[in-house]
């Protein structure tokens, strides 16, 4: 799993120039062999700190639009996708010490930063992301 979402990340900021939301929704739906239509990658063009403002991961805003799509295609009941979503967003806050890109992107935002400088964040916490996906929500057990 390491290899293939670092190599996926990386492909997909530097090749396709996509940021950190449209990475994770891409990477977990080929992780989960979960096909999302153009539409919803394209939805998350302005959630990198939404568009730039600062506020919350575009790490955790994928991972809960992920959420959401992969529940309803295992049917999963809503009020349990809502119910997990809160808990990764906890769990999330508490591994990375926060939801807001202004704290967790690295040298915050300067005009001289190069870009992608959450690749590293953004492998680590698609990782987080699949793991508690698959460990958690798809056996039905709630994230610590």
């Amino acid at each position: 799993m390491m290899e293939f979402v670092k190599e996926r990340v990386h492909s997909l900021y530097w090749e396709r120039d996509l940021n950190c939301a449209s990475t994770t929704l891409q990477v977990m739906s080929e992780y989960f062999d979960l096909a999302i239509e153009s539409q919803v990658i394209d939805s998350a063009i302005g959630m990198h700190g939404a568009g730039g403002y600062q506020a919350q991961c575009g790490i955790v805003e994928g991972t809960l639009m992920f959420i959401g799509i992969l529940g309803r295609a295992k049917s999963i009941p809503d009020p349990e996708i809502v119910s997990f979503c809160k808990k990764f967003a906890e769990n999330f806050e508490n591994k990375f010490t926060s939801l807001g890109c202004n704290i967790l992107r690295p040298d915050g935002f300067k005009p001289e930063n190069p870009a992608h400088l959450c690749e590293t964040l953004t492998v680590t916490g698609i990782i987080h992301s699949i793991t508690l996906i698959s460990n958690c929500l798809l056996k039905k057990i709630p994230p610590q």
